[in-house]
C-alpha cells in the first residue's frame, strides 16, 4: 500500500464525530487552501468554496481576518490552517460555530482548548517526508465523477510571480497594490468559476463564486465587502467577456485588478479602467480549466 502522508486520507482525528462525506469534501478543500500559501494562513470553507482566506504574521490575526470576510456565510464552516494550532488560535475558533478544524498538528494547550467544544472534528494531517518547503503532497491529479467513470486532468499551476505580468494600463501597481494582486491571484484559483475575489492587506474581503454570470459573482463580492471594497483589488480566474464588472468595481472603489486577458473586448476593459484611474494587469493565464 503506498503511503499517502501529506493528504487528508491519512489524517488522524482528534476529537469529534466522524465527517461526513460532503465535510470530507470540504476538509480536503481547506486544508488544501491553506496549504497553498507560504505565510501563516487560515481559510474557512462551506460547500468546497472559501468564504475566507487570510495570511499574516500571526496564525491568530489570520483567522480573525479569514472571518472577517464574511462572518455569516463562515457560520457552520470547515476551519483549514498551515501551521500548528496553537492556543491563541483555538481560543478564537471556540469563540464561533465550526464543524471542523483540519491542520498540520495542534499544540497541547490547543487540544485542551478545543476540547470544551467536543462536536468540532479535528484533524492532523501528517506531513510528508518527501515534499518541498510548499508541497504538502497533495496529488496533482483532480478526479471528476461522470456516469460510468472517471474523468482526469492536472491540477491547476499557479506559476506565476510578478515578473511575468503585463500592465496594460495607464497606471501601474503600487507595490501594496501588486502585493494583494498575487494574493488575490492565488486565492480566487480555488474559487469555483465563475469566480471573483476582492483582497486587501493579505486577506479576502469579499468572494463571488460559482456564478454562471461573471458580473453577478462580482455583485456578490462586492455587497459582501460593503465598504471594505475601497481600497482593494478585483482578481477574477478568466477574462471580463463585457467591462460592466469593472465598471462596478471601480463605482465600489476598488483599485487594481488582475485577470488572465484574452476577451475581444480588452480594450473595453482597459478604458473603463483608465477612466477610472485603476491599475490592470493581465496574466496571460487563467485558473478556469476547459
Amino acid at each position: 500500500m503506498t503511503h499517502r502522508a501529506g493528504t487528508l486520507a491519512d489524517a488522524t482525528q482528534l476529537q469529534g464525530s466522524r465527517p461526513s462525506f460532503n465535510d470530507l469534501l470540504d476538509l480536503d478543500a481547506a486544508y488544501a487552501i491553506a496549504a497553498d500559501f507560504t505565510g501563516p494562513t487560515v481559510t474557512i470553507v462551506k460547500h468546497t468554496d472559501p468564504v475566507g482566506i487570510a495570511s499574516a504574521e500571526e496564525l491568530v490575526e489570520a483567522c480573525r481576518r479569514a472571518l472577517e470576510t464574511d462572518s455569516v456565510s463562515c457560520f457552520g464552516g470547515i476551519v483549514g490552517v498551515n501551521r500548528e494550532l496553537d492556543g491563541a488560535t483555538a481560543r478564537e475558533i471556540a469563540e464561533n460555530s465550526y464543524e471542523a478544524v483540519v491542520a498540520p498538528s495542534f499544540d497541547r494547550s490547543a487540544i485542551g482548548i478545543l476540547a470544551q467544544k467536543p462536536q468540532i472534528a479535528l484533524l492532523a494531517v501528517p506531513p510528508n517526508p518527501m515534499a518541498g518547503p510548499r508541497d504538502y503532497g497533495i496529488a496533482n491529479l483532480d478526479f471528476k465523477r461522470i456516469a460510468g467513470g472517471l474523468l482526469v486532468q492536472t491540477k491547476d499551476e499557479l506559476g506565476l510571480d510578478k515578473t511575468q505580468l503585463q500592465v496594460v494600463t495607464k497606471r501601474r501597481p503600487t507595490l501594496e497594490e501588486l502585493t494583494d494582486l498575487l494574493f488575490a491571484w492565488r486565492a480566487v484559483r480555488h474559487v469555483r468559476s465563475n469566480a471573483i475575489v476582492l483582497a486587501r492587506g493579505g486577506a479576502t474581503v469579499g468572494i463571488g463564486a460559482a456564478q454562471a454570470s461573471r458580473q453577478v459573482a462580482v455583485e456578490i463580492a462586492l455587497r459582501r465587502a460593503g465598504d471594505r471594497a475601497k481600497l482593494a483589488v478585483m482578481a477574477s480566474d478568466a477574462y471580463f467577456p463585457f467591462p460592466d464588472g469593472i465598471q462596478a468595481a471601480a463605482l465600489a472603489g476598488v483599485t487594481a485588478i488582475i485577470q488572465p486577458g484574452g476577451s475581444i473586448r480588452d480594450e473595453m476593459a482597459i478604458e473603463v479602467a483608465d477612466r477610472h484611474h485603476m491599475a490592470m494587469v493581465f496574466t496571460g493565464r487563467r485558473h478556469f480549466r476547459h
